[in-house]
């Protein structure tokens, strides 16, 4: 583990912010690094603590959801042994968009200092954003960007994401292929920006996409949709372009159906991973860290305890856009495979910040 996090360090020192592609390749972390925060002193316009976290999360049913969750109450623990939090209260549930609202409001009223939230909609839950502001907590979006200016978005750029294995899946097919699209949850904002990015890029590239279904970032939901798309367009097409959630369902439905002859994107998972090496696919695996939700509970203890943000790292205004880190492909599949060895199906190739790297955002 001490090896892996030193690689980790290795690997995105010097990052820096604006999304920019990492060089080299991240490695599987599943511990949190030492939070490195301040000995407990207040910056300017601060506070010592102790501080009360919160957490806001409106949908249940994903292995990567719940890695997101547990991050964070490992680095909470860790800020938690040197005094600098006392509570982490989190509110995670299958809930709409009212439903959210009303665990924003839970958190404000239980009296948290920051709101770290997944959220279900990029600008339903502003007013509820605008009423947390105003009550003096800072929030903090992870996953997917929000258009409130009252919150600061902590993400990586989920439309880029969706595009780099749209590229690889319109080289493989070629002009005049045809695709099918297998997506997340209608209306989501991550989902809504990955359609968009992947659109754009195989209409560009001359690829026809014969139709689109949502699997809800289910891998049974994903394989269900997949086996109709192929009874019903099999014939008909070249590939597909699965995201995040849905595509280890959708390589099975294509293993079952026998028709490995058609080309699909993929996850840096460790059950798809697994499943492309033992089936010997050629696809690719992006990355989307859960880790995430540790960099944004680290920028949040670092504003708390009067850090401020340098306004030349964040876009439009209040967006840090986060290192993409390289993809899976086949060339390096087994040395992802040994970093995930002993990983559930579920596990997926993580990165987060340090405290070092967090500072690097701030004046």
């Amino acid at each position: 583990m001490v090896a892996l996090a030193a690689l980790f360090a290795l690997v995105l020192t010097g990052c820096g912010g604006g999304g920019d592609q990492t060089d080299g390749e991240p490695t599987a972390g599943d511990d949190t690094e030492d939070p490195g925060t301040t000995d407990g002193d207040a910056g300017e316009g601060g506070d010592a603590g102790p501080f009360t976290i919160g957490v806001s999360n409106g949908f249940t049913g994903s292995e990567w959801r719940t890695q997101m969750l547990a991050n964070i109450e490992a680095a909470f623990e860790e800020y938690e042994e040197q005094g600098l939090v006392d509570e982490l209260i989190i509110e995670s549930a299958d809930v709409d968009v009212d439903g959210q609202i009303q665990q924003i409001r839970n958190l404000v009223n239980a009296g948290v200092d920051a709101i770290i939230i997944n959220p279900n909609s990029p600008d339903a839950l502003n007013a509820a954003f605008d009423e947390a502001a105003e009550a003096g907590v800072r929030i903090y979006a992870i996953d997917q960007a929000v258009t409130a200016e009252s919150v600061t978005n902590v993400v990586i750029d989920q439309n880029e994401w969706a595009k780099i294995s749209a590229r690889w899946l319109a080289e493989q097919v070629g002009e005049g292929g045809r695709v099918v699209g297998v997506n997340g949850i209608a209306g989501h904002p991550a989902n809504e920006a990955r359609w968009s990015g992947a659109t754009e890029v195989l209409e560009e590239a001359g690829v026809e996409i014969v139709t689109q279904a949502n699997a809800n970032w289910s891998q049974s939901e994903g394989a269900t949709v997949m086996a109709d798309l192929l009874a019903q367009y099999g014939d008909d097409i070249d590939g597909v372009w699965a995201q995040d959630g849905v595509a280890e369902g959708v390589l099975r439905a294509l293993v079952d159906a026998d028709r490995l002859d058609l080309v699909t994107t993929g996850e840096a998972r460790a059950g798809y991973m697994r499943l492309w090496q033992e089936h010997d696919v050629d696809t690719i695996g992006v990355v989307n860290p859960p880790g995430v939700g540790v960099t944004a509970l680290r920028i949040a203890m670092r504003e708390l305890q009067g850090g401020q943000l340098d306004e030349s790292q964040l876009t439009d205004g209040n967006t840090i856009l986060l290192p993409m880190p390289d993809s899976v492909t086949n060339a390096e599949l087994e040395e992802w495979l040994a970093e995930v060895e002993d990983q559930p199906d579920g596990y997926s190739v993580d990165v987060m910040l340090s405290d070092d790297e967090v500072a690097t955002y701030f004046q």
